[in-house]
């Protein structure tokens, strides 16, 4: 799925992206210490169809959990997961196995109807999110910013999906920035299927029936994991003739992220992908092409507007027009004392 066709999902509020089991339980197992005796949260989930539900529920015992509670938003209209359009919007509350077979019963998991439409912004759901430990689930891509300005605002732990582009948000960018906020392990290939009804355009080997493929999908996280921690090998030296510099802004352009060189501590551009690698004992993040290019100077060497704010090099006499780039430093090497 292309970025433009995920826009246009997001501006027609089509946001019914439904978890694989599989990339729940390969994220999952990276934080398993982290929930023993917790409630967590799923609210943005139908916990009827929900595979985070389902992996909870079912490691409920062998996570330590304390409760689970998942929240269902109201059908508005029919869809493939609901027939009925004027479903009223429920929550489930399962806390563990009773009958000794290690299994989440029916008679074991508590259903309750919300009197409204089981929005996550209601003051029914942020009740129930105030008694969470920590939020996991997939929520609305085009409510991404709200979702996690609440997720801040009540001082939560969360695991959540969003789309890689969310980085650069005036909202959420500060966050990655101050490490309130990081990516956990990933889904591979840095795309992922989700069980959808919406048109899937996939290539041929990438296509999975009933499923739509999205590209540039991450997990967000606040739980700390080992990842967040490992150093990146680095092996490049620095030269002028590899590393030329920004003409609107005082740092060295990098175009990958396994270029940066090992023996510079000046400021470097790199791109969005450098967070899946980022560890912030290693470096330090600046801020964002987005705020920081000069685009006066463009102006001038142009004669007119370069675009948006971003960072520019100069390549066989012509400017050239970069992506996104972080600005980063390396922390310098704190000397072992004897």
């Amino acid at each position: 799925m292309a970025n433009s066709d995920l826009n246009a999902a997001k501006k027609a509020k089509k946001d019914e992206f439904y978890t694989q089991l599989s990339d729940i339980q390969e994220e999952l197992r990276h934080y398993k210490e982290h929930f023993r005796g917790k409630t967590v949260l799923c609210n943005c989930d139908d916990p009827r169809v929900s595979n985070f539900f389902h992996y909870f529920a079912y490691q409920f015992e062998a996570l330590g959990l304390k409760r689970l509670i998942t929240t269902c938003y109201k059908n508005q209209t029919p869809d493939l997961f609901s027939q009925n359009d004027s479903e009223r919007a429920i929550w489930l509350e399962y806390t563990g196995d009773k009958n000794g077979n290690r299994i989440p019963d029916p008679e074991e998991i508590g259903i309750r109807q919300f009197e409204g439409d089981g929005d996550f912004r209601s003051q029914e759901c942020i009740e129930l999110l105030e008694q969470a430990d920590i939020v996991v689930t997939n929520p609305p891509f085009s409510l991404f910013r709200e979702y996690v300005a609440q997720l801040v605002k009540y001082d939560k732990k969360f695991l959540i999906i969003g789309h890689q582009n969310a980085i650069t948000y005036k909202e959420i960018f500060p966050l990655i920035m101050e490490n309130k906020m990081w990516l956990g392990y990933g889904f591979k290939g840095g795309a992922a299927h989700f069980i959808s009804k919406y048109e899937d355009k996939a290539t041929a080997g990438d296509h999975k029936e009933g499923m739509i493929r999205v590209s540039g999908v991450v997990w967000f996280t606040n739980l700390d994991h080992q990842k967040h921690h490992e150093e990146l090998i680095l092996y490049r030296n620095y030269t002028p003739e590899d590393y030329p510099r920004y003409i609107n802004y005082d740092a060295i352009e990098v175009s990958k992220t396994c270029d940066i060189p090992a023996d510079y501590y000046g400021l470097m551009g790199v791109p969005l992908t450098f967070l899946d690698k980022y560890n912030p004992e290693q470096f330090e993040i600046i801020g964002q092409s987005l705020d920081l290019a000069d685009m006066a100077v463009i102006r001038k060497r142009l004669g007119k507007s370069g675009g948006g704010p971003r960072f520019y090099i100069e390549q066989d006499g012509q400017l050239r027009r970069l992506f996104e780039r972080i600005v980063i430093r390396r922390r310098p090497r704190q000397s072992c004392e004897s």
